[in-house]
């Protein structure tokens, strides 16, 4: 609104900003810059793209998924994904796979913590059955599939803390699956299958064929999980 001044001015002070709200201001400024829905798609994203060859499925799968870099250059730099692709030569899943990218992106763009869609996702099972992957890790559908290779990407940029087995671990996993495979006499294959014993049996923790019984304990080979502790 204007003010019309109809007296002489004799003298003027300058008024000083109030220290609390300055100092809200600025912090406002200094807030990082958290994932939404209203951050507009940057020319430039960087994008890695996995390759999935499900049995269920005539050719194969390739999922992009893009992420934006937030809070570049700061403390507070983080990677975020923000949209996902599924390119494939079969028409046969054409529709679906569509509107899935679509929803999972727009979550993306939601911000927030998007770790839910790996459980949901690997929740879905195949009505007609899952099938195994090549190394012996059961898929219950292709949706689940599609669901481990967003888990396996936001393990990559940090968004899921990976759970990786420990070089003793592994040693002692390796020297089981020797001793093992001594015993009854099978030594391991590389069949389509799986990597891991013929007799072993599916893993309820990592969803691998690589369960063995040694002297009366179920053990896994993948993951190391045992019913005896």
């Amino acid at each position: 609104m204007t003010a019309k001044i109809t007296n002489k001015i004799v003298g003027y002070r300058v008024k000083k900003a109030d220290p609390e709200a300055q100092a809200a201001e600025q912090a406002a400024k200094n807030k990082p810059i958290q994932m939404n829905e209203n951050i507009e798609r940057p020319d430039f994203l960087l994008g890695t793209t996995y390759k999935i060859k499900p049995p269920v499925a005539e050719h194969a799968m390739y999922i992009t998924i893009n992420d934006i870099l937030l809070n570049e250059g700061t403390d507070h730099e983080s990677r975020q994904p923000y949209e996902v692709f599924i390119n494939s030569k079969s028409m046969e899943h054409f529709q679906w796979v569509i509107a899935l990218t679509r929803v999972i992106s727009a979550v993306f763009r939601k911000g927030g913590d998007v770790t839910f869609l790996v459980e949901e996702l690997r929740s879905v099972y195949d009505p007609n059955g899952g099938y195994f992957k090549k190394g012996g890790v059961f898929m219950p559908s292709l949706v689940a599939e599609i669901g481990g290779v967003i888990e396996r990407h936001l393990k990559a940029i940090g968004l899921i803390e990976s759970e990786e087995m420990s070089d003793v671990a592994k040693r002692i996993l390796a020297e089981k699956r020797a001793e093992f495979e001594t015993a009854q006499k099978t030594p391991s294959n590389d069949d389509s299958v799986g990597d891991y014993p013929a007799n072993a049996t599916l893993c309820p923790k990592c969803s691998t064929k690589a369960v063995v019984v040694m002297d009366g304990c179920a053990t896994c080979l993948s993951c190391g999980d045992s019913k005896c502790g």
